[in-house]
């Protein structure tokens, strides 16, 4: 009668045990399905623009340069006028409404270096550089945009140079997503381990792999 009562109890704890690993497997594998979809993409052009950053110097960009003139208005040069010196500030309105119509150049709301002689604008981008000058006496505009082509755009992305705030939050949430995948992979690793004797010296192996190479051909 013990004995029986023994083996119930037994019984009882091996299907508790059972139901608490398929819901944990359960769970484990959604997190990694739905982290695996978001990551897919990013993780793709993080890994080809790893590649290609790796082997900058073997790829050639060649820059192609844009360079435009013009000459301020006499009315919209007088908002300029001045031998004042300002960090930081944004040419008026009606003057960015004016470069973006004769220049075809967006400078809203960018902000520039005011000299005593010129307002110069920065603008470098992934994959380029941008330039902006206004001559405070004489009006003049010089516009320069250089392109280093599809390559260097994309390494710029993996770099998040330049890229602005919604693509460094999106690096953010990417990174996020890659940890959750990989924790989540490593769980389900463990789970399995015991039918696949490989799991750990291969986890191992990746590892201590680049923790040699750092540890011997990094000075």
């Amino acid at each position: 009668m013990e004995s029986a009562t023994r083996s119930r109890e037994n019984l009882a704890g091996a299907n508790r045990v059972g139901v608490q690993r398929a819901f944990w497997l359960k769970q484990l594998h959604q997190w990694h399905w739905i982290s695996s979809a978001l990551c897919l993409v990013g993780m793709l052009l993080f890994a080809i623009t790893g590649f290609t950053l790796n082997h900058a110097g073997q790829i050639e960009a060649k820059a192609q340069t844009v360079h435009r003139n013009a000459q301020l208005p006499a009315p919209l040069l007088h908002a300029l006028a001045g031998d004042d010196e300002r960090k930081g500030v944004a040419l008026p309105t009606a003057v960015a409404d004016w470069v973006a119509g004769t220049l075809d150049v967006d400078v809203a709301g960018r902000t520039g270096d005011w000299s005593t002689d010129e307002i110069y604008l920065s603008m470098p981008r992934p994959g380029g550089d941008a330039w902006l000058s206004i001559d405070r006496e004489s009006g003049k505009v010089e516009y320069e945009r250089s392109t280093r082509g599809v390559i260097a755009y994309l390494n710029d992305l993996h770099k998040g140079r330049h890229a602005g705030a919604a693509w460094s939050w999106f690096i953010d949430v990417f990174a996020l997503a890659c940890v959750i995948f990989s924790v989540t992979g490593l769980l389900l690793l463990k789970m399995h381990a015991a039918q696949r004797g490989a799991t750990w010296p291969l986890v191992a192996l990746g590892l201590v792999l680049p923790l040699l190479l750092a540890l011997i051909f990094i000075h």
